[in-house]
């Protein structure tokens, strides 16, 4: 099995996929930028991050754009903002499925008021 890398990011305030929120994929050994994504209707990319013969065991790091999605989806964020970039890092070992899940809210607190 070739290895993939993957993600998708659920918006938890709307109750919805996060369309629309951009995200950069960079090796952390030297810095490169392996893809700039907009996350598709469903929340996740068009295609793998890594795949094939892009993909590589090695340090990553997934820095997605939660502020600027929030913005152009109207919220009025605070400053500073509870999330903005939200940099994910981890290791990719094995030719596997990796995949890489994010549930974002604009807010910092719960409005849950349950018992």
């Amino acid at each position: 099995m070739a290895g993939r890398l993957t993600t998708h990011v659920l918006d938890t305030s709307a109750g919805r996929p996060a369309a629309g929120l951009k995200l950069t994929l960079r090796r952390l050994a030297d810095g490169a930028v392996l893809a700039e994504c907009v996350t598709n209707a469903d929340g996740r990319v068009d295609r793998p991050l890594l795949a094939d013969d892009d993909f590589a065991a090695g340090s990553y790091e997934i820095v997605f754009e939660a502020g600027d999605y929030f913005r152009a989806n109207g919220v009025v964020l605070p400053e500073p903002a509870f999330l903005d970039a939200i940099p994910i890092r981890f290791g990719l070992a094995e030719p596997t499925h990796y995949h890489v899940p994010l549930l974002v809210s604009p807010y910092g607190y719960s409005t849950y008021r349950g018992s």
